[in-house]
């Protein structure tokens, strides 16, 4: 458990009661939206190969404010979803999401991260960014309903190169 005071959360492992929570802040923030069940299924893969977590604020009433996921296979790892409720966006949530899932890779030693990111989020694009990740390749017509593309990003945490297999750079 990781106490934020910069952000009013505190990140801890996503549970099966959070579940309901998390699909419902999905239907807010995304068109395609991952289903209840689609979040128990990458809950089965903890920990094998998946690390899941959840912002939650501090305070009287603590709720869920954001979440984040990731799995690993081998020394790779790839970024299912980083998501920070509306109103809370801005205020530096994601990226203490974004560190956790990062921490546990390098953890777990990971050579390298990878993650897909809507090519028009300008936001997610920044904080990726900063955290050392380059775009090495676009999947055209990712997203639907709307067919945005998305940009393929990777972190080396770890030697190598960057892979830019079926990719258009």
């Amino acid at each position: 458990m990781i106490a934020e005071v910069r952000t009013g959360v505190v990140v801890r492992p996503m549970r099966w009661w959070d579940v309901e929570t998390v699909a419902a802040h999905e239907a807010e923030l995304f068109a395609d939206t991952w289903t209840p069940s689609m979040f128990w299924t990458e809950l089965a893969g903890v920990p094998a190969t998946r690390f899941y977590v959840v912002a939650e604020s501090v305070g009287p009433a603590p709720d869920v404010v954001g979440y984040a996921g990731l799995y690993i296979v081998g020394g790779d790892a790839d970024i299912q979803t980083v998501a920070v409720i509306a109103a809370r966006q801005g205020e530096g949530i994601g990226g203490v999401l974004l560190d956790s899932l990062l921490d546990e890779a390098r953890r777990r030693d990971c050579a390298r991260v990878t993650l897909e990111v809507r090519s028009d989020n300008e936001p997610a694009h920044a904080l990726y960014v900063r955290r050392g990740f380059e775009r090495i390749g676009v999947r055209r017509g990712y997203y639907p309903p709307d067919g945005a593309d998305a940009d393929v990003m990777q972190l080396r945490l770890r030697g190598g190169s960057s892979v830019r297999i079926g990719l258009t750079p």
